[in-house]
């Protein structure tokens, strides 16, 4: 029997498109050789889809040089309907077959991919893929969305406000204070960005104008939070077997010592001030309140292929400050090590998200 073709989809345009890369790395060296044929595809920085090398190593992280998808010419050609599944590749030598795909893994973050473009598109080709669908990945990368979501579901949320560019122009006097009333310190970011991209702490008000204009780089909405005292905590979700309540794992933390926060470079350059300590340092009877709070904030999303869910912790209460519906899998990732800490390895962690997408009924 032919072993089920995985593309494994990474790069892409937005802000994040190193990160995606990185993660590709760790999937490509870690996914089921034995169990699954791999046809690595990147998307380049322009939005071209090629077909990349079979080499994680050509994607590993590190500050003196953050992998990315380069053009070498190829072009990826998609199944021409929702009646066929073969995948094509134009080169200089011509068109040629890459066979038939039985699923994809859209390691995709930020903008158009992880928002439910990428998943829209593959809906409409009929290509099953790994991880949430169009909605529940539209609703998780848009912040606010997210926490007017979980408010709604009656999942704890840190205080917030949502600017806009316009609003930013056209009502000050009313923003500010809207901001004044959640307090300093507060973190500034952009609604539709992750890793950290474009935040920014403010202790200050004097701070706020360069802290907006940092994420209004990222996006035209702007999330201000209430900064919360308090431990960064984390676990992975995934769905319940046969109708079951979702599975989340033992939690991890984020401990911060000589940073202001868990920023880009401390998530994956693997800069000095932060450790990642997992399992965390939880008593049981914690433990369950952040696992029964992580499984709801899942399920009001939408319950579906994965997804990392980050807790503050004040030592009283649990707040859902996100949840990140395609988490990175790099070595050093909070959700892949979340997952080993619980007893799944990483290769089975992949394949039981594989496994997913080829049979959602299981």
């Amino acid at each position: 029997m032919d072993k089920p073709a995985v593309v494994v989809l990474f790069g892409g345009r937005s802000s994040e498109h190193s990160i995606s890369s990185a993660t590709a790395g760790g999937v490509l060296r870690a996914i089921d050789r034995d169990r699954y044929r791999v046809i690595p595809i990147g998307i380049t920085r322009d939005g071209a889809y090629v077909l990349e090398d079979d080499d994680p190593g050509k994607f590993a992280l590190d500050a003196g040089r953050l992998p990315e998808v380069v053009d070498n010419g190829t072009r990826i050609v998609w199944p021409d309907s929702a009646r066929s599944r073969e995948l094509k590749v134009r080169d200089a030598a011509g068109e040629h077959s890459l066979g038939d795909v039985d699923v994809v893994f859209p390691i995709l973050h930020g903008r158009f991919g992880e928002d439910g473009t990428i998943q829209g598109f593959l809906e409409l080709l009929d290509l099953p893929y790994v991880g949430a669908g169009v909605l529940m990945s539209a609703i998780g990368m848009d912040k606010h969305t997210t926490k007017s979501v979980l408010k709604a579901a009656g999942v704890p949320v840190v205080p917030w406000v949502r600017i806009t560019r316009a609003e930013r122009t056209r009502d000050r006097s009313r923003w500010e204070q809207q901001l004044r009333s959640l307090g300093l310190p507060v973190f500034v970011k952009p609604a539709r960005a992750g890793s950290s991209v474009g935040v920014s702490k403010v202790s200050a008000w004097d701070e706020l104008d360069a802290a907006l204009e940092t994420a209004f780089a990222e996006d035209t909405a702007v999330l201000v939070e209430q900064a919360i005292v308090g431990r960064e905590v984390e676990c992975g979700v995934l769905p319940g077997r046969d109708g079951g309540l979702p599975r989340v794992s033992l939690a991890g933390e984020i401990v911060v010592t000589g940073r202001d926060f868990y920023d880009f470079e401390a998530k994956y350059l693997d800069a000095p001030g932060i450790e990642l300590v997992c399992p965390a340092d939880l008593r049981e009877g914690e433990l369950a309140e952040m696992q029964r709070i992580a499984a709801r904030a899942f399920e009001a999303v939408g319950g579906e292929g994965l997804a990392r869910v980050d807790f503050f912790f004040t030592g009283t209460e649990f707040y859902v400050n996100e949840v990140n519906t395609m988490p990175g899998f790099t070595p050093i990732s909070m959700f892949p090590k979340c997952w080993i800490a619980s007893g799944m390895s990483y290769p089975d962690l992949i394949s039981e998200l594989v496994e997913a997408a080829l049979d959602p009924t299981a």
